[in-house]
């Protein structure tokens, strides 16, 4: 792991230019392709909106990008390098926040940052002061003596974004990062992913909150029973769906009403 990391305010280093490429992905649980034939090519420097109904892979396919679950066909690229045949250093520029994240309540956060910046072999010197940033930043310093088993959910979710930031990760993989979040706190997470958009970073990020999608992405793909149904600028997808004046609510409803589920697989 990196132990030079740069600050959370710093440019990021220039990157080849796909943060992530899927090729050929596929997953099946059971009877059911989760994921068939997935092919993104996500640019650095862009907030990707990856939507799609309940059940329609997407967690399945950010979980197959973070290198948590291992796909059945196929190859994902983190920054040009293949997560198959070296999946160390592909994981290197990545974090990942899922829709329930994982902390450990008994911490408090300093603690937690300083025990996850461990895990990425940041040096106690580089740790605390990133780790002070981030819960500045966002808004979770008062709290800093508080165990985590004590925070909502909406402080928990920040308390996962700041865990995964703190190694100064390249691209982010966020599902449903808003989630639980009140009107001042999202509004927070949104400036801060729009900064880190600005600085070189890259977002893949699913949420049901259309409208966020809509103002903040600035390519989106929809998925829709494992399948890419849709991808493009907001413009695109409207001309494709032939709702050259609507919003991205009535394009996604349009989309994935136009594409029927597949039968399950058979033995």
């Amino acid at each position: 792991m990196d132990d030079t990391a740069p600050p959370l305010a710093a440019a990021i280093t220039t990157a080849p230019p796909l943060a992530c490429e899927t090729r050929n992905l596929r997953k099946i649980f059971g009877s059911t392709k989760a994921v068939e034939r997935l092919d993104l090519r996500i640019p650095r420097g862009m907030l990707y909106g990856f939507l799609g109904p309940n059940g329609a892979g997407k967690t399945t396919s950010l979980r197959m990008i973070a290198g948590l679950l291992k796909p059945d066909l196929g190859d994902i690229f983190i920054q040009g390098v293949s997560l198959r045949a070296d999946p160390t250093a592909a994981k290197q520029p990545l974090a990942y926040v899922p829709d329930d994240p994982v902390l450990y309540g008994k911490l408090r956060p300093l603690e937690h940052l300083e025990f996850v910046a461990a895990l990425w072999n940041l040096p106690a010197g580089t740790a605390q002061p990133r780790a002070e940033e981030l819960l500045r930043t966002l808004g979770l310093w008062e709290k800093r003596d508080d165990y985590i088993e004590s925070f909502s959910r909406g402080m928990k979710q920040k308390m996962a974004l700041a865990a995964a930031l703190i190694h100064a990760p390249t691209v982010m993989l966020l599902d449903e990062p808003l989630t639980g979040l009140d009107a001042a706190s999202a509004r927070l997470v949104k400036d801060l992913l729009n900064d880190f958009v600005h600085r070189g970073g890259t977002v893949i990020l699913t949420t049901h909150i259309l409208d966020v999608a809509e103002r903040m992405a600035e390519r989106i793909g929809i998925i829709h029973a494992g399948r890419l149904a849709a991808e493009g600028t907001l413009a695109e997808l409207r001309e494709r769906a032939g709702r050259t004046g609507g919003t991205l609510e009535d394009v996604f409803l349009q989309v994935t009403a136009d594409i029927p589920a597949p039968p399950p697989l058979t033995a």
